[in-house]
């Protein structure tokens, strides 16, 4: 039950209404006419700009169209009050039956309530995390991670059917060094010195690996040449590490759909064949770039070399694909990967990059425009980085992956659920402070907190009731009398509840997981605040002398903690039920 979309029917509605009265002349655009909360809480409940964005092509006065349309909607049973504002905004009053009949719809739907159909079950791919397959996940993966499992479960909740990949970057030279640094490993667990020249693994986290290839092979490699194990080691290796990869992001709740491998793309003509498809839409070409200004990129080169043509879809430079050597860049697989996902008939392909890689989003979007022939469009969302704070000061490296902070030291200091909700208290293209006190404070500074203890005094009243013998199921409270929910704190609750099914939406189409965060601190903040005037206003405690008064306002409270939880679900955060 979108309560705002619902309002904005009605709007058009009526506004059709004029155009059949000869009010407003046919053909009118309503694409812009917007139903939205005030800025204002005092002005109203609901506000629109429909007579100011159709004032020009309707080529009348907007507030001639405005007190039209405000007589118009006055008519409706949902109305209190219309107010004609400036030169022809409308600020709508809604009778507190809806509020209060938006209070059933939450009981009645559940976890459903907010579910949105916006996708359409148009297919997305969401590639996140993709972290090279050579140690264990770091910091700045867990923003990442969270953020991309965040996004698919908000966009699954608006109705995309969502698939979750990681592309495992398995076919570069960094997997080579890993076989390096394990085979050193390797030797150790054989009683000898490890060599970890500079370039080399140096973390800890590359023993077991070395332990383990000494019970696949015993000491039949020590004596062998790199040329011979090499190959068998890399692959060995790689696969302890995604081994060790998944099980990090498991501990954090995340869940791939698809894990694909960039080595099988090589020698399967799949390259071949996405450089060739580029060729047939004359993308393809030998030529030389210009130097670039400032510092050189590894793939540039003076000499000839063959190119995409990418300033064709929007990119600042064409790109090389192919090196003068023969060998292709490391943006060719990239490409192949990518029309792979085309082929496999996505309408929308996301991409979650690590703020490092800003300079690769234009070419990958030209390459698929180029690709899908502009039908499929590919956003790509940019992490900034974490900093890491405890005890007033900077975290401390990892010894065990040598070079960093791992995942697991993140969630094995305060817990995946805080993890997850911290990561998602910013935008994902602003830079994040992640202070390891601070997230475990019990104040209302602390958002994670503050939504879980909302949660868990929801469930309390719950369980009184229960005790008390006051039947609390959602069919009984859906049937409950609300009308007695008449005090201006509790119709804020109800009112800030009825944005959930407007945010879910808002977030989704504009792929911002983090507004579901900010809106629970929203709810739990006006549910304290209830539960806190309650100490001053005996009526606004939930357990009244009447029976019948006391559950319309546990139905209140119930109806904020389903909310609650569904944002916690998108947030892939489990609610506390209890505080202790």
């Amino acid at each position: 039950m979108n309560l705002f979309a619902d309002i904005r029917t009605l709007v058009t509605d009526e506004i059709a209404a004029m155009v059949v009265a000869g009010d407003l002349p046919a053909g009118l655009d309503l694409a812009a006419v917007a139903v939205e909360p005030p800025r204002d809480a005092a002005h109203g409940d609901m506000a629109t700009n429909a007579a100011m964005v159709l004032a020009r092509p309707a080529g009348k006065p907007p507030r001639q169209i405005a007190e039209n349309l405000a007589a118009r909607l006055a008519g409706d049973p949902r109305i209190s009050g219309v107010d004609v504002a400036g030169p022809g905004f409308l600020n709508l009053r809604l009778n507190p039956s809806v509020w209060q009949n938006l209070l059933v719809a939450a009981l009645e739907q559940g976890a459903d309530f907010g579910r949105a159909n916006i996708g359409a079950g148009l297919k997305v791919n969401i590639e996140f995390v993709s972290a090279n397959p050579t140690g264990p996940m770091h910091v700045g993966h867990v923003r990442g991670a969270v953020f991309g499992d965040a996004l698919a479960r908000l966009l699954a909740f608006a109705g995309y059917n969502v698939t979750r990949e990681y592309y495992i970057n398995d076919g570069g030279a960094q997997v080579d060094v890993l076989a390096r640094s394990a085979f050193e490993r390797y030797r150790e667990a054989h009683g000898l010195d490890p060599e970890i020249r500079e370039g080399l693994y140096p973390g800890d986290y590359l023993i077991p690996v070395g332990a383990a290839m000494k019970e696949k092979w015993g000491a039949a490699l020590l004596e062998k040449g790199e040329d011979v194990w090499l190959a068998e080691v890399r692959d060995f290796a790689t696969e302890m590490m995604m081994a060790m990869i998944r099980g990090d992001l498991a501990a954090l709740n995340v869940q791939m759909d698809v894990y694909s491998s960039e080595k099988a793309l090589y020698g399967t003509g799949q390259i071949e064949a996405a450089i060739d498809t580029l060729r047939g839409l004359d993308l393809i070409y030998e030529g030389v770039l210009e130097p670039p200004k400032g510092k050189l990129p590894d793939d540039w080169e003076s000499r000839e070399q063959t190119l995409f043509r990418s300033t064709a879809h929007g990119d600042d430079v064409d790109r090389p694909v192919m090196k003068s050597d023969g060998s292709w860049t490391y943006f060719a697989p990239d490409i192949a990967y990518h029309y792979n996902k085309v082929q496999r008939g996505f309408d929308l392909l996301i991409d979650i990059f690590g703020a490092d890689h800003g300079g690769y989003v234009k070419r990958m979007k030209a390459a698929v425009s180029a690709l899908s022939h502009g039908r499929v469009p590919l956003d790509i969302k940019l992490i900034q980085l974490v900093k890491l704070w405890k005890n007033g000061e900077p975290f401390k490296m990892s010894k065990r992956a040598g070079t960093f902070v791992t995942l697991r030291d993140v969630v094995e200091q305060v817990g995946a659920d805080v993890t997850r909700f911290v990561m998602l208290t910013r935008k994902n293209d602003a830079a994040l402070d992640f202070d390891f006190d601070k997230v475990l404070e019990q104040s209302k500074d602390n958002p994670v907190f503050y939504v879980q203890y909302a949660n868990a005094r929801i469930n309390s009243v719950l369980r009184r009731a229960r005790e008390a013998g006051v039947g609390v199921s959602d069919a009984q409270l859906a049937v409950a009398d609300l009308s007695k929910l008449d005090h201006a704190a509790e119709i804020a609750l109800a009112k800030k509840l009825a944005e959930w099914p407007r945010l879910v939406e808002i977030a989704a189409r504009g792929n911002e997981p983090h507004r579901v965060a900010f809106y629970l601190y929203e709810v739990a903040s006006d549910l304290h605040g209830l539960w806190n005037r309650g100490n001053d206003e005996p009526s606004l405690r939930f357990f009244q002398d009447d029976p019948a008064t006391t559950r319309s306002k546990i139905a209140l409270a119930r109806a904020t903690g389903v909310v609650i939880s569904a944002g916690l679900a998108i947030l892939g955060v489990t609610p506390v039920e209890e505080m202790r």
